[in-house]
């Protein structure tokens, strides 16, 4: 029997049941099915009132599929691998209700693709995952006259951050709506390493931009990966040239970390970013895709 149980918030027992299902549908798919901020929406990190909605959906008393939306009608979607063709990816659709949903894929998988068409969902959004080896060389590429990078400064740079932050990603349907919370969170993650969030700023120290690294650990057969994971530069401030020399500053500070292995996410429609990346020598690794039900 399927029951869905719709819940603000996660007892410590459920975020770890949530975890292992999607450890379970990544080893099935080769993709992990959750972003990294549905996953700090799941452990209950954050401050301020909940803003969404976990929706679990139970075969028996057996966790067989999740569900994360916000108010918005966005979130993310995925059902344990015995389970599927079961019923509990249409029940958990349903629960999350009739108006506009957008779903996120990540992976671009037949089986995901036709339950969206199946549903009524159509193909919005697609997010690129590019990699690079850090073993091959970097192009030099100098910073602007008079502009200098140093490391990110905790308790002192996160409003300078979230305004060039905010102007830099204003048409960004994720990034661009980023809060105080949203930076603190991750500056208490372990992986936070303020030298390795480099920002570049003027004689005045006015920030302009930023190159945003973090490095995830190996994990079985996988190397440890340098990602950029964020870059921006100000629009008000716009230096020709600026993000490709962060981009090279942020590579080189990873490679010297020993890594030799990068990745970064990047929305396909985003010509100009992709091109960059290109240049550099990125190369589509992975496909992530958003789908949208009117």
């Amino acid at each position: 029997m399927t029951t869905v149980r719709s819940l603000d918030r996660l007892s410590a027992a459920e975020a770890a049941d949530v975890l292992a299902l999607a450890v379970a549908a990544e080893q099935a798919d080769g993709v992990y099915p959750l972003s990294e901020d549905v996953v700090l929406r799941v452990r209950g990190e954050g401050t301020g009132p909940a803003a969404h909605t976990h929706f679990l959906s139970y075969a028996g008393d057996r966790l067989a599929g999740y569900a994360f939306l916000e108010r918005d009608g966005s979130g993310e979607l995925f059902v344990h691998p015995f389970y599927r063709r079961h019923g509990h990816g249409t029940a958990l659709l349903a629960a999350a209700g009739g108006g506009p949903l957008r779903f996120w894929a990540h992976g671009d998988e037949p089986g995901a693709r036709a339950f969206a068409e199946k549903n009524g969902f159509e193909r919005v959004r697609v997010l690129w995952q590019m990699r690079r080896s850090l073993v091959e060389p970097l192009p030099d590429i100098p910073l602007p006259p008079e502009v200098t990078v140093r490391g990110f400064r905790p308790g002192q740079d996160e409003d300078a951050w979230l305004g060039v932050n905010s102007r830099a990603f204003a048409h960004h349907p994720e990034q661009g709506r980023w809060t105080r919370d949203d930076l603190l969170v991750r500056e208490a993650e372990p992986w936070f390493d303020p030298a390795g969030f480099l920002l570049a700023v003027d004689i005045k120290d006015t920030l302009l931009g930023f190159h945003w690294t973090k490095v995830h650990p190996s994990s079985g057969a996988d190397p440890a990966i340098g990602e950029i994971y964020v870059l921006g530069v100000d629009p008000a401030g716009h230096r020709r040239g600026l993000g490709a020399a962060l981009s090279v500053a942020g590579l080189r500070h990873l490679a010297g970390q020993g890594l030799t292995l990068s990745n970064l996410y990047v929305d396909e429609s985003n010509t100009a970013a992709v091109a960059l990346y290109r240049r550099l020598g990125f190369a589509v690794y992975k496909t992530d895709i958003s789908y949208f039900r009117p």
